[in-house]
């Protein structure tokens, strides 16, 4: 969230008058930029169009809107500048005038719902810090959130576009810089626990069908001067206020947790998708709150892509998806859109064997390269990610219906369907019994794994 002010091609800073246009109610924000087609038939150079992604392409009995509920983030898309740790701002975007006003973040909004309508997408995310200006204290932070939810709301019924899921922002201001809900200083914690009431009440009223919570600095730096089951106890209470405070409102969307390794603590709680739901049993609270994977993070875990999908989804804990990836080699949460085919194929797998993912969906937590500077960059960005998903969809549908590595799979684990196997499944026998059995049966045969078939048989789709 820069307080830079975005500049011209020339290099020179954008004067207040640049924007006035912008502030007229029928004000078109990215002119020449239509409603993006459907051209199965476009050539390799034609980027503002879907060669693969057709909303109403019926697969497996659900179109691809159902199957991909696509949501665009509004932190990235529409707040971030370019900037990283090495550089100032790149990006101009003409009707953003770089300041905290209420009638920046006015305009910030009406081209974001331009954005999504353009875009052809139903689903929108954001923080709450991200489209309201933080004020002087928390009444006038709460303000100045009312004014812009109120546009929200009016932008949301005239285009149709819905609320994926809204979270608050609990990491950047300074009086988090020791965490949130982890803080040791319970003055802290009362401060996020009266933010994340607002951000339930905003939900509530834009109709959100998910809440995350994401705990930017919910870990530590040093065990030293860390009371590791002080915090994760104070955490689980959070969890337990908000949790109430929801069913008192009679707010119905998902509470979602979305698993980091590290960045920007050295460690933090919510490390893996296992680690979160070993959280959740602990404390009793894995009945009430889900995963929001973003697997840029399962990444940087040492995982692969696919991993917490896998496991979230295994133990009935996968609720949405932050749909990005990350270049490994960097070592750093790069938040690139996802374009490989594969690891969309393997993560569209996961979803269609589970039913879907409503009311979650695929977040594009995504922000372009901060050397594509244009602003049909924002668009050719989210399309070549949908199209990727489509095309993830198709190749995991034909998998599916072929069903030849789901019954390789089983096959596998076939010893465990009668004799002592079913046993075993069924947890009705003991030690004594396994010992006789393998005094009687002797040493168990070496059964290929065949890691290698079944990468030549994803291959054969991809």
């Amino acid at each position: 969230m820069s307080s830079f002010a975005p500049t011209s091609s020339n290099g020179q800073v954008s004067t207040k008058e640049s924007y006035k246009k912008f502030d007229k109610e029928n004000a078109e924000f990215f002119k020449g930029v239509v409603n993006i087609p459907f051209k199965p038939d476009a050539g390799p150079t034609e980027s503002l169009v879907y060669k693969h992604y057709n909303a109403k392409e019926v697969v497996l009995g659900k179109n691809m809107e159902e199957w991909l509920r696509f949501s665009v983030c509004f932190w990235h898309t529409f707040r971030g500048t370019g900037a990283d740790p090495f550089g100032f701002p790149t990006l101009d975007r003409p009707w953003d005038d770089g300041s905290n006003s209420l009638d920046n973040a006015k305009r910030r909004l009406r081209a974001a719902f331009e954005f999504f309508t353009k875009l052809g997408v139903k689903y929108w995310a954001f923080h709450d810090r991200d489209i309201a200006p933080e004020g002087k204290d928390l009444a006038e932070s709460n303000k100045n959130l009312d004014e812009i939810v109120e546009l929200a709301a009016e932008l949301q019924k005239q285009t149709g576009v819905k609320l994926l899921w809204a979270t608050c922002n609990l990491f950047s201001h300074p009086r988090y810089m020791n965490g949130a809900s982890t803080n040791p200083d319970a003055h802290v914690f009362a401060y996020a626990a009266a933010q994340v009431k607002k951000g339930l009440d905003v939900a509530l009223k834009l109709g959100a069908e998910n809440y995350v919570f994401w705990g930017g600095r919910e870990g530590f730096h040093s065990l030293l001067n860390t009371n590791v089951r002080s915090e994760l106890d104070h955490m689980a209470t959070f969890f337990r206020l908000a949790i109430a405070y929801k069913k008192k409102i009679g707010f119905k969307g998902v509470f979602l947790i979305e698993p980091k390794p590290k960045e920007p603590s050295k460690h933090q709680y919510d490390y893996d998708a296992m680690t979160v739901i070993g959280f959740l049993r602990t404390y009793g609270l894995a009945n009430e709150i889900k995963l929001n994977i973003e697997p840029n993070h399962t990444t940087l875990a040492g995982h692969a892509y696919e991993h917490d999908i896998v496991m979230a989804s295994a133990f009935n804990m996968l609720g949405s998806v932050d749909a990005n990836t990350g270049s490994p080699d960097l070592g750093w949460d790069t938040d690139q859109f996802p374009m490989d085919i594969k690891n969309a194929t393997l993560l569209m797998q996961v979803i269609l064997k589970q039913g879907g993912l409503q009311p979650g969906g695929l977040n594009f937590d995504c922000k372009v390269r901060r050397e594509s500077t244009e602003l049909k960059d924002m668009f050719i960005a989210h399309i070549g990610a949908m199209d990727t998903f489509a095309r993830g969809l198709k190749l995991a549908a034909r998998i599916q219906e072929d069903n030849i590595l789901s019954q390789a799979v089983e096959e596998r684990y076939s010893s465990y369907k009668s004799g002592i196997g079913a046993q075993i499944e069924a947890g009705t026998t003991s030690l004594e019994e396994l010992e006789e059995f393998i005094l009687s049966n002797g040493e168990p045969a070496r059964i290929s794994g065949q890691q290698e078939h079944y990468e030549s048989i994803l291959n054969y789709y991809i």
